[in-house]
């Protein structure tokens, strides 16, 4: 389960207790177990800053506690403070990114069901998109998009296994492998039956709460080859 520590503290010498991080940042790197961090500065009070720290578990976060490292920067942090830093101990209950859940619909409602009713909820509609295999502009907004999706769903019987998910800011990014078996004409190819596979990845940038932008990037020669279109 993963943990947060919340600390929670007043200082004047922000610029010193940044340098501070860095230097405990430096000092235990390949051993400290922390996972994400970040620091907040309330817009209400100049002096009062919010660091929220996360390990995978708690067990984690003792054996980074351990590490003497921890204790000298704990005292140092303590003398740039006004007053004694809070600690608030969390396990986390429920961890949800919610781009995540946008760029999940897409791939699963939209591209393997094709359900395009979800399309319009989950694509912004000045979409733009950008893929190796297509020239520019033709899978931009939600019609294009449309006409791509079909292309795919009429040439294969395909899935997406997601293998990788990554959320930073607005964009999301999702490694996959895919199979799929040719029903359909491709790219001037007839029906083969033949069963293909690549493996690629997607990241697509998110504003209020649409996708507004994708990249497209996977293995198009190793598919072609497969297709018979390349020479082995």
């Amino acid at each position: 389960m993963t943990f947060v520590q919340v600390i929670d503290y007043e200082t004047r010498r922000f610029d010193e207790m940044n340098a501070l991080i860095d230097r405990y940042a430096e000092q235990t790197s390949g051993r400290r177990t922390v996972t994400h961090t970040m620091i907040g500065k309330d817009r209400d009070s100049q002096t009062h800053y919010v660091d929220l720290v996360e390990f995978p578990s708690y067990e984690e976060a003792m054996k980074n506690s351990h590490l003497p490292e921890t204790d000298r920067m704990f005292q140092e942090m303590v003398a740039l403070c006004e007053g004694m830093p809070t600690f608030m101990n969390l396990d986390v209950v429920r961890d949800e990114y919610l781009n995540k859940l946008v760029v999940n619909r897409m791939f699963e409602e939209c591209i393997l069901k094709g359900d395009f009713a979800a399309l319009d909820e989950c694509l912004a509609a000045d979409y733009t998109d950008h893929d190796i295999m297509e020239s520019e502009g033709q899978s931009d907004g939600r019609d294009g998009m449309r006409q791509t999706i079909t292309m795919w769903r009429d040439a294969f019987d395909f899935s997406f296994d997601q293998t990788r998910q990554i959320a930073e800011g607005d964009c999301v990014t999702t490694l996959w492998n895919w199979k799929g078996t040719q029903k359909g004409e491709f790219m001037g190819v007839a029906p083969t039956g033949r069963e293909v596979t690549m493996s690629g990845c997607t990241t697509f940038r998110l504003a209020n709460g649409r996708i507004a932008e994708g990249w497209w990037y996977y293995d198009a020669p190793g598919l072609m080859r497969q297709m018979g279109m390349l020479p082995e």
